[in-house]
């Protein structure tokens, strides 16, 4: 019996599409017009218009990056930026369009649910089709809903925190998002409430050449806690789609929030995100981020640490196949004493993919008695693969404690060999060799998660994800 046969390991799960079929969509190609289509179709206030195109300008007038991956092909008259596919979201799983429906039952949103978590939001191409929140944390003033309305139901707090982290002027891709954003979540976490089960999105591309642009806006306040949980997915095209969310995270004093993502995109997708928290006194922001599948991905998330006792926890993982290039990494800025930071990044290439990692740790003069630990290492599965590392260090105080460490590496083969010896096909064994170099990544994740990334790693492994 295979090792595929083993796991059970399905492509349809993932490359399957549906009709394409829309109730409103706005033609190819950005400019005022479709801007303010968007903002009427939720019903914006005038203020959240007003942002959106300022931020149509500052895109305009902002160029395309030269470093990283390649973004040259990239074509932004032939993408779709807004698509409706129902008329509402729902707060009722049975009165989700059956198609729809359909997807993200075979996606394995609705099970996820019912077993572990404390509410679910599912987008589908530009908008959240079903929302809800378990009664519990209603009850406790905990808010979760689409980011779509939350201008028009919490407008103080949209108005007070939308941009302040991530401002339309952070570069070209966070212009862009501002001035199209649609869907993604809205949440807000009470003083002294602990949410003590995940809450989920679950983000679906599924025509060509659609673009996606969430924005997700957390706010935690003063004594609480908060898990979010993300998946991606998109099928394969011919024709490229782009993703370019925004995330933005408030961690006000002695929160703590977590932020867990994995992306499974296609092979034809951009994957361009800016994802920044501000953590202030005694807060603690995690990024727990995995990022397999899209042709493209640059991704660094970012924690500010604004005030004394601020601790920032960052772990990620990156795999690159054949065509694919994983630009990842992360960045933490040390604003204030007594503030702490640890960047751990995995990354694994195979086919002649490429990955890399870029990381920034900046820490202020006034930033004393700071600690920061950083460790990257990457596996390389063959002799055409490629791994980078870019570690930028700007440290402005002497009490400062830094450590810095990075390795790249091959496939061991005494280890090979004695896995084999044990009865394991080559293919089982470079699984399992895997399956530890990425363990501590894996135990992170909530149970389904992790067994989910185990089976995409293997999907990966067969070069079949898409």
């Amino acid at each position: 019996m295979s090792a595929t046969t083993k796991l059970n390991i399905t492509t349809n799960r993932y490359r399957f599409h549906d009709p394409v079929n829309f109730v409103f969509q706005t033609p190819k190609g950005l400019n005022e017009q479709v801007v303010r289509a968007i903002a009427k179709q939720h019903d914006e206030p005038d203020w959240m218009l007003e942002q959106r195109l300022a931020a149509l300008r500052l895109f305009a007038a902002k160029k395309m990056p030269r470093w990283g991956a390649d973004l040259s092909q990239i074509n932004f008259d032939e993408i779709t930026y807004y698509a409706r596919p129902t008329e509402q979201a729902q707060d009722s799983w049975s009165k989700v369009p059956k198609k729809i429906k359909q997807t993200f039952e075979r996606l394995g949103v609705p099970q996820a649910e019912r077993k572990f978590l404390a509410g679910v939001g599912a987008q589908y191409e530009s908008e959240i089709i079903y929302h809800r929140l378990k009664e519990k944390w209603t009850k406790l003033g905990v808010v979760f809903c689409d980011m779509s309305d939350a201008p028009r139901r919490y407008p103080e707090l949209v108005k007070k925190y939308f941009g302040t982290v991530v401002p339309a002027g952070d570069n070209k891709f966070a212009a862009l998002n501002t001035a199209v954003w649609s869907g993604g979540s809205f949440i807000y976490v009470p003083k002294g409430v602990q949410v003590a089960l995940p809450l989920q999105a679950y983000f679906r591309i599924n025509a060509p050449s659609i673009g996606q642009f969430e924005r997700t806006l957390i706010i935690a306040d003063e004594g609480s806690s908060v898990h979010y949980l993300e998946g991606c997915t998109a099928p394969v095209y011919s024709r490229d789609s782009l993703h370019a969310a925004v995330v933005e995270l408030i961690a006000l004093r002695g929160s703590r929030v977590r932020y867990t993502t994995i992306q499974n995109w296609s092979q034809n997708v951009y994957n361009l995100v800016t994802k920044r928290a501000v953590a202030y006194r005694d807060a603690v922001v995690e990024w727990v981020d995995g990022n397999l599948g899209s042709k493209v991905t640059m991704k660094y998330p970012c924690v500010i640490l604004k005030e004394p006792g601020a601790v920032a926890d960052i772990l990620s993982i990156a795999f690159a196949g054949r065509g694919q290039h994983q630009d990842a990494g992360a960045k933490v800025i040390h604003q204030a004493p007594r503030t702490a930071s640890k960047i751990i990044s995995k990354s694994i290439a195979k086919d002649g993919g490429r990955t890399s990692y870029r990381g920034l740790v900046s820490v202020s003069a006034k930033a004393k008695h700071a600690r920061v630990k950083v460790r990257c290492d990457a596996l390389l599965l063959d002799g055409r693969s490629r791994s980078d590392t870019y570690p930028t260090m700007k440290i402005r105080n002497s009490q400062t404690a830094v450590e810095h460490e990075a390795s790249v590496s091959k496939i061991n083969e005494q280890q090979l060999f004695y896995l084999q010896s044990r009865g394991l096909s080559p293919a089982e064994a470079e699984r399992m060799i895997i399956a530890g170099f990425l363990e501590i990544f894996t135990k992170e994740l909530p149970l389904e998660y992790a067994v989910e990334l185990n089976r995409l790693i293997a999907l990966e492994m067969d070069g079949s994800v898409g």
